[in-house]
């Protein structure tokens, strides 16, 4: 599809990068030995099911969603996070654009492994 579509492509990760720290950093680490904020930490994102980082108290929503995290999922969610999963306490409204989420989640594959 082309980008701009409903569905995942390659991104900028600068763009990306500047997106995470304007908009996700001030609840999410990156790293592994970053630990846990108000959000969990995405480190090891990328083939992951929903609920599943150790250590952070998710809603029943989340844990029960049971997908995995990967770009098309990704995708879709950013969009708009509570629609995704009714009942996530992620405050987060979402991204509207589609070339906004494809540079997130660019940069989210290539800084969380």
């Amino acid at each position: 599809m082309a980008k701009g579509s409903d569905s995942f492509s390659d991104g900028d990760d600068k763009k990306g990068a500047n997106l995470f720290k304007t908009r996700c950093q001030q609840c999410h680490n990156l790293k592994a030995e970053e630990g846990n904020k108000i959000g969990p930490n995405l480190h090891g994102l990328f083939g992951r099911k929903t609920g599943q980082v150790e250590g952070f108290s998710y809603t029943d929503a989340n844990k029960h969603k049971a997908i995995e995290w990967k770009e098309d999922t990704l995708f879709e969610y950013l969009e708009n996070p509570k629609k995704y999963i009714p009942g996530t306490k992620m405050a987060f409204g979402g991204l509207k654009k589609a070339k906004d989420r494809n540079d997130l989640i660019t940069h989210l594959r290539n800084a969380t492994k």
